[in-house]
């Protein structure tokens, strides 16, 4: 809340140096060489020795909190508190007390004084978890500190100042909760000064082969077993699995394979019933031997499209073209939605 002129910086995809102290984030959640976790890194790089606001998105488990670590390890404020606030578990009544604190006597079970997580934060960051999920009046109270940069705390009077960096995170769209009237469109702007957004491990597959095999290596030393390594049909399974958990589940799925494989190698055997049920639950078309290479691009995009993702970004991702070149053989094909292309049938 209050700048500060010095600079920090963060060596490029250097995040395990980063969260070395034992009670920091799993670093290999952010592993990755695919461009979008790159613009994740380069991002936090150069957002961490400015001393503004960030807003970081992304669904769960794809590594919020271990960003707004690392901003706050390769801050100015690194030698600071960074403290933690769970917005989603923050009851309404209680909002004021855990944020700003309380004066002894300021209600029935106030018997000392208690400093809120503004203060615990002084001179450094706090972290707002889940922050679509904070309460109407929670909003309400948040602003008026961000916009005041001083409260007073529940049964007090004196105005108290504190140097806070804020880094908010979601998983929410804030702009559609905006539009529907569940989130306070001025607080939206004040959040929304440097946003952050992580992928899903979906959209980044091909950051997985890279993250299995650290997985697979730090459970092995974890708890002792000897290495181990899947095998490449259970790597593509588990390329084309879309984790709705993301890397966290990912990484809970290895760490769970390390401990209970008795073998050296982990095939597609030993991976969890639910994933093999999906992929092989998944539609699959046949291409008729001796049709054109053309006729073959035509049914693999109208079959993606149908029975994938009609997103034509995430379409184009997977198919591994730009979204022009999507956009294109959509038109070359006679695939845009205002025209009947017999390429869009089910295929037998």
């Amino acid at each position: 809340m209050t700048a500060r002129r010095e600079s920090g910086t963060i060596k490029q995809g250097d995040l395990r140096e980063a969260l070395r102290a034992p009670e920091r984030r799993d670093p290999l959640l952010l592993m990755g060489g695919s461009e979008t976790i790159r613009r994740v890194q380069q991002m936090a790089e150069e957002v961490a020795g400015a001393d503004v606001t960030v807003l970081i998105e992304g669904e769960s488990g794809t590594g919020k909190e271990l960003v707004a670590r690392t901003i706050h390890h390769h801050s100015t404020r690194a030698d600071k508190p960074f403290i933690f606030v769970n917005c989603a578990a923050l009851p309404e009544q209680l909002v004021e007390a855990e944020l700003f604190g309380y004066r002894k006597g300021a209600f029935t079970d106030a018997r000392a004084d208690k400093p809120g997580r503004f203060q615990l934060a002084d001179g450094g960051t706090l972290f707002l978890d889940e922050i679509g999920d904070l309460s109407p009046k929670g909003q309400g109270d948040l602003l008026r500190v961000l916009e005041d940069g001083a409260f007073r705390m529940v049964g007090g009077i004196e105005l108290i100042h504190v140097d806070v960096r804020i880094v908010a995170a979601t998983n929410k769209n804030l702009q559609d909760a905006v539009a529907t009237g569940k989130f306070r469109e001025d607080l939206y702007y004040r959040l929304y000064v440097v946003p952050i957004k992580i992928p899903p491990l979906r959209e980044r597959s091909e950051d997985i082969p890279l993250l299995v095999e650290a997985f697979v290596a730090q459970f092995c030393a974890k708890h002792q077993r000897n290495p181990k390594h899947l095998t490449p049909e259970a790597l593509r399974l588990c390329q084309q699995f879309p984790w709705p958990g993301n890397v966290r589940q990912l990484r809970n799925v290895l760490e769970h394979l390390v401990i209970t494989t008795p073998a050296a190698v982990i095939e597609p055997g030993n991976l969890p019933d639910y994933l093999r049920d999906y992929l092989s639950a998944s539609p699959m078309f046949n291409l008729r031997a001796g049709i054109t290479i053309a006729e073959a691009e035509k049914l693999l995009i109208g079959q993606t499209l149908r029975h994938v993702t009609s997103n034509h970004e995430k379409a184009a991702h997977l198919l591994g073209i730009s979204r022009r070149t999507l956009q294109y053989k959509l038109k070359r094909y006679g695939l845009l939605p205002n025209r009947t292309a017999p390429g869009l049938a089910p295929v037998p």
